[in-house]
């Protein structure tokens, strides 16, 4: 055996490749228990799914030795050429795609079909941890934060356009690593306020008291008050907390009084308020010349902006399959029928799971196949419905480890690219995680994507052993081991 080889097997984080085969395996065998009877056929022929996933599964362990025994230099030197293949790929694929179940996202190819969608996220981190990784890269200047988002976007557009909505938003899981290489608070800031406006005017939106839309008001209140306490953390004077504060409060007081007379619209009352503090703002600014001022005027207008909009994008933006999952997702619809089908049958299965589940092959919901996608998006319900609370507790402290495990792996990196490319890696299964146990339970609205090592499918697994080892390739070329 080569040094070389010598070495790659002591320095490799053998940790890390233990999590990934018990991951694999106990996926394996997650499929069986979802699928082997409807197969009607061995466990090990190729034309049912547990066999077809051993042949990914071995074609996994291969790409494993190649990556490892390519040099470290090779993902950093090609990580555009990579990028930039895979966007053509991705925009091929719109326009060559054939429709299967309403996403144009699988190229098929003779028996074999590929969702180029699977790869793009493993370019998409070699292609930021590249650019982000210069030398004397600063994040926050303009033009380096412009460029690193359009890296970001350009493969999220073309897979929105292939109508796969869910493989689009993992790649907001980047802003975990912005936010780690420097990017302002600020930001996800500002996106956790817009996630949340939404959720709370569609939440309220046919709700009225008296003439006033609840959803709006509520979501102005918010916006009112985040603003005010912006407003104190910029001035550091409490006397300007005492003045808001009062003016609100007595603004609200005689609105009342008069709506013991007259209906009163108090929406409007607080978006008076919300335009009157940003005036005051900007007057701050202008007299002052602080541009926080006018910063955190310009984050109240653009929420008051973003408030007007959320209803024109959901009734004409947004796919009406879209519309209604999210409508079940808040519970302003119950299609148990519909929608809500999958999440309904979702839950009953893993609910009858009990403790310690029904044992291997012996889930009820899963033999009589209630829900759909129970092999792919929808594998945690069979884990729920054959091992219990017990056995899903396993698997989610198993993530959790393994992802605790890469953000280690990524803080000890001796490179900016390897480290970036890290936390890429990272972000990405925290994402997967998260989302597709929370669509599986109910608690967020289903986006259709696989979990990890679990779910049936040859470019996922692929997809994902390919992202995991380049940083392990990546890890074990470090100086100190």
């Amino acid at each position: 055996m080569s040094i070389r080889k010598v070495s790659i097997l002591k320095s490799i984080d053998w940790l890390t490749i233990l999590f990934y085969i018990i991951m694999v395996i106990a996926g394996w065998f997650t499929i069986c228990g979802a699928s082997y009877e409807y197969d009607s056929m061995s466990l090990f022929d190729v034309a049912g799914r547990p066999g077809s996933q051993l042949l990914w599964i071995g074609l996994s362990v291969g790409l494993v030795f190649i990556i490892m025994m390519l040099d470290k230099d090779i993902f950093d030197v090609f990580a555009y050429f990579i990028y930039f293949i895979i966007v053509l790929l991705l925009i091929a694929t719109i326009f060559l795609a054939p429709d299967i179940k309403g996403s144009g996202s699988w190229l098929v190819l003779g028996p074999v079909r590929l969702q180029p969608a699977e790869f793009a996220k493993f370019a998409t981190a070699l292609a930021v941890a590249r650019f982000m990784s210069q030398y004397g890269f600063k994040l926050n200047t303009p033009k380096n934060f412009v460029s690193t988002l359009l890296l970001i976007f350009i493969p999220m557009i073309c897979i929105l356009l292939q109508k796969e909505t869910g493989s689009a938003l993992v790649y907001l899981a980047f802003f975990l690593v912005l936010y780690r290489e420097g990017m302002s608070g600020k930001v996800l800031l500002i996106g956790c306020c817009a996630v949340l406006f939404f959720v709370t005017n569609m939440k309220f939106l046919d709700v009225i008291v008296g003439i006033t839309p609840l959803g709006e008001l509520i979501v102005t209140l918010m916006i009112l008050v985040i603003t005010t306490i912006l407003t104190v953390g910029a001035s550091r004077n409490k006397g300007i907390l005492y003045w808001i504060v009062s003016i609100i409060a007595f603004a609200f007081l005689a609105g009342y009084i008069v709506s013991l007379l007259v209906p009163v619209n108090f929406y409007w009352i607080a978006l008076a308020l919300t335009l009157s503090l940003c005036c005051y703002l900007l007057y701050l600014a202008f007299r002052t010349w602080i541009m926080k001022y006018a910063l955190i005027a310009i984050f109240a207008l653009g929420s008051i902006a973003f408030l007007f909009s959320i209803e024109y994008v959901f009734d004409n933006i947004l796919e009406p399959h879209h519309q209604v999952r999210i409508k079940v997702s808040l519970g302003l619809e119950d299609d148990p029928t519909g929608a809500g089908y999958n999440v309904n049958q979702s839950k009953i299965a893993i609910g009858s799971g009990g403790l310690t589940g029904k044992g291997f092959l012996n889930g009820t919901q899963t033999k009589l196949k209630y829900v759909p996608e129970q092999e792919t998006d929808f594998i945690f319900c069979t884990i729920g419905e054959e091992h219990g609370f017990v056995g899903s507790t396993l698997v989610v402290l198993l993530f959790s480890a393994f992802i605790i495990r890469l953000i280690q792996l990524a803080e000890r990196q001796e490179t900016a690219f390897a480290r970036i490319y890290g936390y890429s890696v990272a972000s990405i299964f925290l994402f997967h995680l998260v989302i597709n146990i929370g669509m599986v339970i109910g608690l967020t609205p289903v986006i259709g994507i696989p979990l990890p090592f679990f779910s049936y499918g040859g470019s996922s697994l692929l997809g994902f052993t390919i992202l995991l080892f380049i940083f392990l390739r990546l890890d074990s070329s470090r100086r100190g081991n």
